[in-house]
């Protein structure tokens, strides 16, 4: 009897799970025209990605030596997500006890400590520091703010004729520029090193790297091209938005957030608080529990957008499924949609994933 029960035990455990069906998200993605690259994938899986390019069909006979890439290493600009790196980066040194995200920053870089009062880490983290914003200089020909297409220092310009701090929160780069000069002192590093040593080489990222980078990628694959005016765009963005890499390193730091591998427990959760007298702002990207079409109740998500010139890029973590969606396109004009207005079609492939 004995044997026999631990033979049907065996045969249980032997049985494969029945696995769950994955989300197709092609018609979506046809539905709203999106051209660009998609990828859906939970702890361990893809489970859905744009696919690669097919090899051309011989016309003449001839032979093709063909090898099909994978979009996933694509190399993309990140634009803004790159501020969501910055928070990671800022809060390992919470953990480590270098920075207090409540004190003022003036602590760790001294060039704030004249003037207005000095905004704290925490209020340059939610776009609450009272610093100038580069998008209110006049716009040149291709509709570019002159800020981000001179030459001159862009610290200073940022720390020069500050305001107030506190109030709500307005998006401006320069708050992550600052914070990057914070933790330059800190760590006492190159903010392209910095990255390198905490996060790409601990995860083994070969592709991406800061614009502003003396040393490139370990691995260049195939990149989207630039031009060299976005090229020097993308090295003055710096901290607010100067990474570029590929959909599968910027899956690599989800799928490590999520496990908790990179950031405290504690740290994690405060970087991840959503404040709703702030829309939800939490530490350089948003926090917030949304209505999904299939779901049964409002699922937790957070959202990172991005977008430079004609490169938009949007990160959402389904947190309670341990689930990643990311977009990534060569439109500027293309509309994501709003999650939390039900519809658009960030909403309906989050709905597609998440709500099967």
């Amino acid at each position: 009897m004995i044997a026999r029960v631990a033979a049907l035990l065996a045969a249980l455990l032997a049985t494969p799970a029945i696995a769950q069906p994955r989300p197709d998200l092609a018609p979506v993605l046809a539905e709203h025209k999106f051209e660009g690259f998609a990828l859906a994938a939970d702890a361990d899986t893809i489970l859905w990605q744009t696919p690669r390019a097919p090899c051309p069909a011989p016309t003449g006979g001839e032979i093709i030596l063909c090898h099909p890439s994978d979009p996933a290493f694509q190399r993309w600009p990140w634009a803004s997500v790159t501020k969501q790196v910055v928070a990671v980066l800022t809060m390992q040194q919470v953990d480590r006890g270098r920075l207090a995200l409540d004190a003022p920053a003036a602590r760790y870089l001294p060039q704030l400590a004249t003037g207005a009062p000095s905004p704290t880490i925490r209020q340059l983290l939610q776009h609450r520091a009272g610093l100038r914003n580069p998008e209110d200089t006049p716009k040149d020909a291709e509709g570019w703010p002159a800020w981000f297409t001179a030459s001159d220092d862009a610290l200073g310009w940022c720390l020069a004729g500050r305001t107030a701090t506190g109030g709500d929160w307005r998006y401006n780069n320069c708050d992550t520029l600052v914070l990057g000069a914070v933790l330059e002192n800190v760590a006492d590093t190159s903010l392209p090193e910095l990255f390198d040593r905490e996060i790409a080489r601990p995860l083994q990222l070969e592709a991406t790297a800061f614009e502003s980078s003396a040393a490139p990628p370990r691995y260049d694959g195939t990149a989207v091209t630039l031009t060299k005016k976005e090229r020097a765009i993308f090295k003055r963005f710096g901290a607010a938005g100067g990474l570029i890499g590929t959909p599968l390193d910027l899956l690599a730091i989800d799928r490590a957030l999520m496990a908790g591998t990179l950031l405290s427990p504690a740290s994690r959760d405060a970087m991840w608080a959503g404040d709703p007298k702030l829309g939800y702002m939490a530490l350089a990207q948003w926090s917030f529990d949304a209505p999904l079409k299939g779901c049964a109740a409002p699922v937790r998500l957070i959202e990172r957008r991005g977008g430079i010139g004609r490169f938009q890029v949007r990160n959402i973590l389904i947190l309670s499924q341990n689930k990643v969606l990311m977009l990534f396109t060569a439109d500027g004009d293309f509309d994501f949609g709003e999650i939390w207005q039900g519809k658009g079609l960030s909403h309906d492939l989050l709905a597609r994933v998440a709500c099967p």
